[in-house]
């Protein structure tokens, strides 16, 4: 939520990614404490997905009751049974007597996003819909999952760049490990380690030399310089680049 803070308000919204509906007592609590985090320490600053279906309503029709405000936000209202019925209505005049006066009239719309998805579901949206999503926080296999397949998307691991971002210092890295074997090839692509550099700058506030970084990167690309593992994912195919070449090409377009 504190990095989400950093971003431009149309990119304000963290998205916890979990399999609760199976894994109740462990992911299912992940989800859980995330939004009692987003709701109690970071009250000020967000709305869950579900209190910004309630406060719509509300402000598309100041008089809808508690019941049809419960029927909109669950389609299958009717046919719960009457304390599950009970329980959701209540869940409206819960959200609507605490957070009205600070977040309704479409206040909401200015505040930090949290929402849910399960885990599978995320894993072919953030492939076919990545637009819709900005911040994933899951747990730890999950996170390694999505962010390969988030890489897959750009060219692959030599394209993605990692953080590790505290309340006091961060550290960044590239996010695909060491291999041994390519050590001393001048092969392998360095887009991940630059890139993190790139996330360093950034953090640091020097966005006109990570944005130059980025300029730069982005040309050699388009201009087909690049190392071996972009090169096979090219068409027509392009001449393969040894790892210090590409950075060279990266450095050229600087002036571009």
């Amino acid at each position: 939520i504190t990095h989400a803070l950093r971003l431009p308000k149309e990119k304000q919204q963290v998205t916890l990614v979990h399999k609760g509906n199976i894994m109740k007592y462990t992911e299912g609590a992940f989800r859980d404490w995330g939004y009692e985090l987003a709701t109690t320490e970071y009250r000020a600053e967000c709305v869950t997905e579900r209190e910004s279906w309630i406060l719509g309503n509300k402000e598309q029709n100041p008089d809808i009751s508690l019941e049809d405000n419960a029927r909109q936000i669950d389609p299958g209202y009717d046919a719960l049974t009457p304390e599950k019925q009970a329980k959701i209505t209540q869940e409206v005049a819960d959200v609507l007597a605490a957070i009205w006066d600070s977040h309704g009239d479409g206040k909401w719309k200015e505040k930090i996003m949290v929402n849910d998805r399960i885990a599978d579901s995320i894993f072919q949206q953030i492939q076919t819909r990545p637009g819709e999503y900005s911040i994933l926080a899951t747990m730890n296999l999950n996170g390694d999952y999505l962010s390969d397949a988030a890489a897959a998307i750009v060219g692959g691991l030599g394209m993605g760049p990692g953080a590790n971002i505290g309340d006091e210092c961060a550290v960044f890295e590239a996010t695909h490990g060491t291999a041994p074997k390519h050590a001393g090839l001048d092969k392998v692509n360095p887009g991940s380690l630059i890139l993190s550099g790139v996330m360093m700058l950034e953090y640091m506030g020097w966005q006109e030399a990570a944005d130059l970084i980025k300029k730069g990167l982005a040309a050699a690309i388009s201009n087909g310089e690049v190392t071996y593992d972009l090169a096979r994912l090219m068409e027509p195919p392009v001449p393969e680049l040894k790892c210090s070449e590409f950075a060279e090409a990266i450095i050229k377009h600087f002036a571009d």
